[in-house]
């Protein structure tokens, strides 16, 4: 009998156990899907308006999801203009050359603002010339119109070593450039071709978006860096500000209401935004009850 009463009691507390893990599940996924709703208040609805945000930060590579998003915001009838906010030092000539692409087909189809923060060269400031209209901040880093392919020829401290590369090539220029041995001329020259012909490329992007003449552009192109104030007087930005006046140009020139909420472009799908919410919420509530800390003071969120 005492084995039996033991049994049950432990069974009781092993429900009150359950329903009470059961009860805080059911607490976080509806903190969670609060969350979730809060970020997006301003989601599309019927006959509401809106501006979208792009964040482009850091290094600028191939991004597939971000060019499906950006083409179904050229459908979305709600939104009614783009902005493009750029902090990021550059990145792959392909990457830039497809943000730059699309985001010209965009501007097709509505008006696109780039506002460019701290730093915005290279592919960043490829990136802002498939905008209507370039902000800068006075300190924002630009420019560094210009491309560049770096290699490393270890060949003498290989040797010192008595490591020897060896490569079965199909040609002379295959493995040009190479750690194991110095780049030929043959492949010095092949290679030089190819950066100038990107570089071409390049100016001619910054000459059709910029309306400057080729000789203009050649002036700025050595891969030089500005300040958003020498942008300005080189003709490589239209105006000092930020988002406020990106916000009052579109109001001015495309008659897009000021009023109108700011949406952040998401490529996550809805799962991941609500699952990312959840866990967000969840990370800044342990931190802010169980060590006595405000979360967002720690700069730090799960990934997303």
């Amino acid at each position: 009998m005492a084995l039996e009463a033991d049994l049950l009691i432990d069974r009781r507390r092993l429900k009150r156990r359950l329903a009470l893990w059961r009860g805080f599940a059911v607490l976080l996924l509806l903190t969670g899907a609060l969350a979730f709703a809060a970020r997006n208040a301003d989601l599309p609805l019927p006959g509401r308006g809106q501006v979208a945000r792009l964040t482009v930060q850091g290094f600028i590579g191939e991004d597939r999801k971000l060019f499906e998003a950006l083409e179904a915001l050229g459908k979305d009838a709600s939104v009614q203009a783009l902005i493009v906010a750029i902090d990021s030092p550059g990145g792959s000539v392909g990457g830039g050359e497809a943000l730059y692409a699309a985001l010209e087909r965009l501007r097709a189809k509505k008006p696109v603002v780039a506002v460019m923060r701290g730093t915005a060269a290279s592919a960043g400031y490829m990136t802002a010339l498939g905008a209507d209209r370039i902000y800068a901040r006075e300190s924002t880093v630009t420019g560094s119109i210009g491309v560049l392919l770096q290699s490393v020829d270890a060949s003498e401290l290989l040797a010192r070593l008595g490591v020897r590369g060896e490569a079965i090539v199909s040609g002379p220029l295959k493995d040009q450039p190479n750690p194991f041995h110095p780049l030929s001329p043959e492949g010095r020259a092949a290679l030089q071709g190819v950066i100038a012909d990107m570089h071409d490329q390049f100016v001619a992007k910054v000459m059709a978006a910029r309306r400057m003449s080729e000789a203009e552009v050649r002036a700025l192109a050595d891969g030089r860096i500005f300040t958003g104030r020498q942008a300005l007087a080189a003709g490589l930005v239209d105006a000092i500000g930020g988002e406020r006046e990106a916000r009052a140009w579109l109001a001015a020139e495309r008659a897009v209401p000021e009023s109108l909420p700011i949406r952040d472009l998401d490529t996550r799908g809805t799962a991941r935004r609500l699952f990312g919410a959840i866990f967000d919420g969840l990370a800044k509530t342990v931190i802010s009850e169980w060590l006595g800390v405000d979360g967002p003071r720690l700069l730090w969120q799960f990934p997303r």
